[in-house]
């Protein structure tokens, strides 16, 4: 989440961005050492204000600070840039939201006149402020040399014991600042998450948002609801992803392809004219050739699939090289791994493999070869021949399962 609220500010201005964090700040910024940002560490965590205070220092007189929450992961460029727009450099600016349920936000509180004077905090509320639905997002712009000055007259006199940032526009007033609200029309973009709970609906309402972007560019989802992206997607024309499909890491779907329900598909690569699923799981490195089919039940890993190669049915190819035209049975599983090491597998073209066949990595199938069902292969097979390795049926006569014993009354 506070990488995205970076990105974003970022995209707003060229400044450098202070990031004030307390416990748990070295992960943080270890995960994050991408970004670039000063980072400051908030020893003692007495607040809002008191966070603000420790990156005050490092910034000029003459400048323009805009205060953002990691926890508010949501909040859009545009947004800023009208806070930005709209708030001359002598005043305080301050996002607002009206919220059907503005339980555990900070109230707004106008003077008679519609100008805000003041945010009261939920917990020292009265009974009337509880009843105003219009809140503090927490999103801030101020001129530097009026905020520092306000900073020094912070106190921690309230049911928290905390130095408080909202009281920061008391005091401005105070001064003769004027605060300018700065209303967000669409109230899911400056929510935070408090809790798991709080997390799931932003994360609801961002894949929503996502999946209306990739619809108006001309991806076709079945149901939006039911769809979930958790990385980059590129995708040709005609693209159609029916319900419950994930999209993770960096995926690039080609002309014509066809995602079907339930499937999860992770930095790979699908070209023209494939179908995909039901229940399909697209792993890592995986390469899908065009005019493929990858079924239900079937789980790919760092694998090229070949041009016209079809595994319908309840298969696993993991480190493999499929040619084209080949075709998979039902149950076929590479046999990679012994424990410590993976191994390659190779399929070259047109190739037939029986239903529930294992091929014991490291070995190579031959061209227009075909292996018979139930065969477990250890060994590279010549091309255009039939390969068989099972083991002589054998029918055991007189042979009877074992009985349980009665139990005694």
């Amino acid at each position: 989440m506070l990488e995205r609220v970076v990105n974003t500010a970022h995209s707003l201005s060229p400044e450098a961005i202070y990031v004030i964090h307390g416990n748990g700040g070295d992960r943080i910024k270890n995960t994050l050492k991408h970004l670039d940002v000063h980072w400051i560490r908030q020893k003692q965590q007495l607040g809002t204000g008191h966070a603000v205070l420790q990156a005050i220092p490092r910034i000029a007189d003459d400048s323009q600070i805009l205060i953002l929450y990691g926890d508010v992961p949501l909040v859009s460029k545009d947004l800023l840039h009208t806070i930005v727009e709209q708030i001359s450099d002598n005043q305080f600016g301050l996002i607002v939201a009206e919220l059907d349920d503005p339980y555990s936000f900070g109230r707004i509180i106008r003077s008679q006149d519609g100008n805000i004077i003041a945010i009261v905090e939920q917990k020292d509320a009265n009974q009337e402020q509880l009843k105003i639905k219009e809140i503090n997002t927490g999103i801030l712009l101020a001129p530097a040399k009026q905020l520092k000055h306000c900073l020094t007259k912070l106190s921690s006199h309230n049911e928290q014991g905390e130095y408080y940032l909202t009281d920061i526009i008391a005091i401005a007033v105070a001064d003769g600042c004027q605060v300018k609200g700065v209303a967000a029309i669409k109230p899911e973009e400056v929510l935070g998450a408090n809790d798991k709970y709080q997390l799931a609906l932003l994360e609801r309402y961002y894949q929503q948002q996502t999946a209306k972007q990739l619809m108006l560019q001309g991806l076709t989802l079945i149901d939006p609801k039911r769809f979930d992206i958790r990385g980059e997607l590129e995708f040709g024309k005609d693209v159609v992803i029916d319900i419950n499909v994930v999209i993770k890491g960096k995926v690039k779907l080609g002309n014509n392809v066809q995602i079907l329900s339930n499937c999860v598909i992770e930095d790979a690569v699908i070209e023209d004219n494939c179908i995909i699923g039901p229940f399909a799981r697209i792993r890592p490195g995986t390469h899908i050739k065009s005019n493929a089919h990858i079924g239900n039940f079937v789980e790919l890993k760092n694998t090229k699939f070949g041009r016209n190669s079809k595994a319908n049915h309840l298969t696993y190819l993991g480190d493999a090289t499929i040619g084209k035209g080949v075709n998979i049975g039902a149950g076929t599983i590479t046999c990679n791994y012994d424990g410590v090491n993976k191994y390659h597998t190779v399929i070259d073209d047109n190739a037939f493999i029986g239903s529930d066949t294992m091929l014991v990595a490291p070995v190579k199938v031959g061209k227009n070869s075909t292996i018979g069902a139930g065969s477990t292969i250890t060994e590279n097979t010549p091309a255009n021949q039939l390969t068989i390795a099972r083991n002589k049926q054998v029918t055991i006569k007189g042979w009877q399962r074992p009985k349980k014993k009665s139990r005694k009354k």
